[in-house]
């Protein structure tokens, strides 16, 4: 018999770099023939949307000219979002405040979560990485039309001075480019999240077969990749929330 033979399928799996991404459910919940059982992504989402609002109500309980260390921090990432949308949209982007500060405060938790021992990260699913995404599209989309009317937006997609004979071809490929933002968005945020854990999963797997002694080294490579990948949870929150600032100040500056 094999040595893979002798070792159950549970732990072979369970030591697998892509097992700290599977849903599992807490308790069954069917609404009709639908499916809406709670799971680990349901409660780690609810965590992140409790902390954040825990968070600000704290932080700004008491507004004094001399703020404590949570009101500047909670200052300082309103300031950060706000001066985003200044600069990417415009006066006009003040009505999305919201919508972006929700984006980046819960996609920042979620990731900061999941980097904390025997969590769940929700962003690795990609069924949650292109909710967001498609609710920002929709909110993009439903701007843009209000905003400029159905013409207007379609005019969008075709730049001015475009030659005649090329109106079809640049129009095509600019819808195009326009309806895969939400792919693009969701992507780039679940792909980057999933490659930062898998690899830190597979240099703690080193550290233990190589053993006190020559698993130093992993070691202190696990611990230099652990705050890059605090750093890559901040930046991959703040490249979501900037894009769709970007796509949102496209809106206002059509014609």
């Amino acid at each position: 018999m094999s040595t893979h033979e002798n070792i159950p399928q549970d732990a072979a799996h369970g030591h697998s770099p892509l097992a700290q991404f599977e849903v599992k459910k807490i308790f069954d919940l069917h609404l009709g023939n639908i499916d809406v059982s709670f799971t680990n992504s349901s409660l780690y989402m609810l965590i992140a949307t409790i902390a954040i609002i825990a968070f600000m109500l704290f932080a700004t309980r008491k507004k004094s000219l001399i703020p404590s260390r949570l009101q500047v921090m909670a200052e300082s990432v309103y300031n950060f979002i706000f001066d985003i949308i200044r600069t990417s949209i415009g006066n006009e982007g003040s009505k999305f405040f919201p919508l972006v500060f929700s984006l980046f405060t819960f996609i920042l938790m979620c990731n900061f979560l999941g980097m904390t021992p025997y969590s769940f990260t929700a962003t690795s699913q990609v069924i949650v990485t292109l909710s967001l995404a498609m609710v920002s599209f929709l909110a993009i989309t439903i701007f843009a039309i209000a905003r400029n009317g159905f013409f207007g937006f379609l005019h969008m997609f075709l730049p001015s001075g475009v030659p005649m004979w090329m109106a079809p071809i640049i129009f095509a490929i600019e819808l195009f480019s326009f309806l895969i933002r939400p792919i693009t968005l969701s992507v780039r945020l679940f792909a980057n999240i999933v490659a930062g854990h898998v690899l830190l999963k597979v240099v703690a797997g080193f550290i233990i077969s190589l053993g006190i002694i020559f698993g130093t080294l992993p070691f202190l490579f696990s611990i230099i990749m652990t705050g890059f990948e605090f750093f890559v949870a901040i930046l991959q929150a703040y490249i979501f929330s900037i894009l769709v600032c970007a796509y949102l100040g496209e809106a206002t500056r059509a014609h």
